[in-house]
């Protein structure tokens, strides 16, 4: 299993019962549940091909008491007679995961552990958990297989402290112990948008507001990178 979903794992709380949503493989329940850290967990896919291997790799892990498959869109495929404590989504965007979160939480399915790894969107990701109350307790910036992964885990709670735009952006917990990886990330990202901006002033008709809202984001950038 590799970096990703070995830190995903060390995340989840022992004894949790957990949902994995996009499972593909069911790498990371059947990790949990072997290492003793859950003794039950949903494996829920959207596709029947990555679903047909889960399936393969829980039986041939001997697991099939313990991780149940579910085929079905996002969270559609829980039920409150689960009991589910905790979600984990991993591996897709970040507007794909809250949309997924959203209409859930519409349904009544406000679970107390959510541990999410959006590809991208991130500050979309956060902003959402403070919205519905949840606070973000742990993260991870890690670089693997040439991409950067930024990992969050937030609990359900009655009183949630706002968070800043540069905490939305930049993640409360990772800012705080900038990594290596974090300047990679950043430097990055600052110089994509850079290039953007100039392509967007060159325009015949330009976005203000588009432009605007990136020469910000490269004041914030600049300013955590300096520091």
């Amino acid at each position: 299993m590799n970096l990703r979903l070995k830190t995903l794992a060390k995340m989840v709380d022992h004894n949790s019962r957990v949902a994995d949503i996009g499972t593909d493989h069911a790498y990371l329940p059947i990790e949990l549940v072997k290492n003793g850290r859950v003794k039950f967990a949903i494996a829920s896919d959207i596709g029947q091909g990555p679903l047909l291997n889960a399936k393969k790799d829980i039986e041939e892990a001997g697991l099939q008491d313990s991780i149940e498959t579910r085929l079905g869109n996002g969270l559609e495929t829980i039920t409150k007679k689960d009991e589910i404590d905790t979600v984990i989504v991993a591996g897709m965007g970040g507007k794909l995961m809250t949309e997924i979160l959203n209409s859930a939480w519409l349904k009544g399915f406000h679970f107390p552990t959510l541990i999410l790894e959006p590809n991208v969107g991130e500050s979309g990701v956060r902003s959402w958990l403070m919205i519905h109350g949840y606070k973000i307790i742990q993260e991870k910036i890690l670089a693997e297989a040439g991409h950067i992964y930024e990992l969050i885990k937030a609990v359900l709670t009655k009183k949630v402290k706002p968070l800043t735009e540069k905490e939305l952006l930049f993640g409360p917990v990772i800012v705080q112990d900038k990594e290596p990886v974090f300047y990679e990330k950043w430097q990055n990202q600052l110089e994509y948008n850079q290039k953007l901006l100039l392509n967007l002033n060159r325009a015949r008709k330009k976005d203000t507001e588009r432009i605007k809202q990136l020469e910000y984001q490269i004041k914030l950038i600049k300013e955590e990178l300096d520091d």
